[in-house]
């Protein structure tokens, strides 16, 4: 069979791994979500479980072999139920172990598998092939009576379980006669007997996530997928530091072919800012908090000076683009690129969606930590800059690798940044500050609307002084630049859905760029034009588009980056946080009002 994005993370914010749809790990990066892949072959180029392959850990039920697959109840605990040949079944419960623990959070690198028989006597073969050195030999094998240490380059992992040891070192045949408890952890010893801890954990780590699933703030309508999004937002999250990737994978392709395959494992400032935003409007405050940290790490890391887009997880600067030569790619689609060099890139939206994701600081009484002085002080310092740059060239929020102009999107992003601040400096009562950045905004506005409205054509423009279009001046009215019914904002609209709407889908922009012209639509944009026409009275439409896109998600409802414009097949990697923040955006502001069943 082959590897498809039909698959369900399962995570702890800490270590996440995926899981298709036969109860198989195909990719895990480990110890760090930016790490060399401990489980790889989602990008092998081999059929899904093939008996010669690496990087995988499977519970094989043999030919012929049925599964149902779903999650527990608003948690990222993964039900497998498998049915071999003859009808007899067990059921796979996979989790990573999250619960509070001693005061903190109990969240280790590690994942658990607990195998229970259902029916009959079924007879099963445990597969467990992780991968080193970005799947170019398996790792090396140590074991002890209850236990088997898995030796990587940069990392070793000990699987503790109440199983034969041997049976899973010779991949040996065996009846499920009683529950298997398997903990793929770090190298130490396993504190407890395996199976009752495991089962412990099991029911700590359901009630960690039904619990955090209750202080949401959902709508009424969509609730099943804002909680799916909500939770595997929340997965992307690296908890130690606060950082949020954009997505668990790398390179998988935005279209078969194309050479578009991109590493999405680290931190850029833009993706966080829309992932917090979305989980705001649920009541998320802790992503935020997080987050914030993090922030606060980068900017003194940048000393005032430019701030990049991307960073890694660990707030690594350095984030030097290479090829995996061992890893064919995901369908043999390649090449498997680790590091990004968007780190190197200059893109000018990044200031202002640092002032956005903090302004919020200042006002919300909610916080363990709200924001001070001190705090707008050195939010100032971004300000600045954002004010020095906004009509000056930089790379655009679709990171083009050849070519820079003023961005539309890029200099709006440096007035919202100006705006906001007046905003929190009138909160501080700082009279002078609010007086200097509304005048600053002022300046930008005007510095936009001269250089990006084109009068020939009669609609904003994606770059000062060009007449081309992208989905980001959908954004203009999200940012409060321009209110919806603003007639300026309604011609635009209407010509960005005359030239980037293709069915159903909306692209990001149709002229040819560094590797061709785009062959997917990118899925945030088409929930941009979504909000977009619902916000400009077209509810009935937006909401038909809206579940459509609800139709395209994967068993474990979720999506990728991209998609097909011909078949409708998923594409980029997975899961995308954008896609995910737009169907929460949607789902919020299509549902009907709790006060309608209430």
């Amino acid at each position: 069979m082959t590897h498809t994005l039909d698959l369900a993370p399962i995570g702890n914010c800490a270590s996440s791994a995926l899981i298709d749809r036969e109860g198989r790990f195909v990719w895990s990066c480990l110890p760090r979500i930016d790490s060399d892949p401990f489980f790889s072959s989602l990008l092998d180029g081999r059929e899904a479980g093939d008996p010669d392959g690496i990087g995988y850990w499977s519970i094989d039920a043999g030919p012929g072999a049925r599964t149902r697959q779903a999650y527990w109840r608003n948690t990222p605990i993964l039900r497998t139920e498998v049915t071999d040949a003859a009808g007899a079944s067990f059921e796979i419960i996979d989790f990573a172990p999250r619960f509070r623990m001693y005061g903190r959070f109990y969240r280790p690198t590690g994942f658990i598998r607990l195998l229970r028989p259902i029916h009959g006597a079924p007879r099963i073969t445990i597969r467990m092939r992780p991968a080193t050195a970005w799947g170019e030999r398996r790792a090396g094998v140590t074991s002890g009576s209850h236990h088997i240490r898995y030796v990587g380059e940069h990392v070793t992992l000990r699987l503790t379980t109440n199983a034969p040891v041997s049976h899973i070192l010779e991949e040996r045949t065996f009846r499920l006669e009683e529950p298997v408890a398997m903990f793929l952890g770090p190298d130490e010893p396993f504190q407890g007997e395996v199976l009752a801890v495991a089962s412990s954990m099991l029911n700590d780590t359901a009630s960690y996530w039904r619990e955090w699933v209750r202080t949401l703030a959902i709508p009424l309508d969509y609730q099943e997928a804002v909680i799916r999004a909500a939770i595997t937002l929340k997965l992307c999250v690296y908890e130690e530091t606060g950082a949020i990737v954009a997505a668990m994978t790398t390179s998988l392709p935005e279209s078969p072919g194309s050479g578009r395959n991109w590493d999405y494992r680290y931190c850029w400032i833009r993706d966080a800012y829309y992932t917090v935003q979305a989980l705001n409007r649920l009541g998320a405050v802790d992503i935020l908090e997080n987050y914030l940290g993090y922030l606060r790490n980068i900017i003194d890391i940048s000393g005032g000076g430019h701030i990049q887009p991307v960073w890694g997880v660990g707030y690594e600067k350095v984030l030097t683009e290479r090829i995996a030569e061992h890893l064919p790619g995901y369908q043999g689609n390649g090449p498997v690129r680790i590091g990004n060099q968007a780190f190197e890139h200059i893109q000018h939206d990044v200031y202002g969606q640092i002032v956005l994701s903090n302004t919020q600081t200042f006002f919300d009484e909610r916080l363990l930590r709200p924001a001070n002085h001190v705090d707008f002080e050195n939010l100032e310092k971004v300000g600045e800059r954002a004010f020095a740059v906004h009509n000056t060239p930089d790379a655009g929020l679709w990171e083009l690798r050849t070519r820079a102009a003023v961005h539309t999107y890029s200099a709006a992003m440096c007035w919202a940044a100006c705006d906001r601040l007046g905003n929190v400096a009138e909160k501080l009562g700082l009279a002078s500050r609010a007086k200097l950045w509304n005048d600053r905004a002022r300046v930008v506005r005007e510095a936009i609307e001269a250089g990006a409205w084109n009068t020939a054509t009669g609609h904003f423009a994606a770059t000062f002084g060009g007449d081309e279009l992208d989905a980001s001046l959908t954004q203009l009215v999200d940012l409060r630049f321009l209110k919806p019914d603003d007639p300026r904002n309604r011609d635009t609209l209407k010509a960005i859905e005359k030239h980037l709407r293709r069915g159903s889908n909306l692209l990001r922009y149709d002229l040819p760029d560094d590797f061709g012209a785009p062959e997917t639509a990118f899925n945030f944009c088409t929930f941009w034009f979504i909000e977009a026409l619902h916000l400009t009275g077209e509810t009935e439409q937006a909401r038909g588009l809206f579940e459509e896109m609800l139709e395209r998600r994967t068993h474990a409802g979720l999506l990728s980056e991209d998609v097909s414009l011909t078949d409708g097949t998923l594409w980029g990697n997975y899961p995308q946080t954008y896609s995910l923040v737009g169907l929460i955006n949607c789902a919020v502001l299509l549902s009907r009002p709790w006060s309608a069943v209430r």
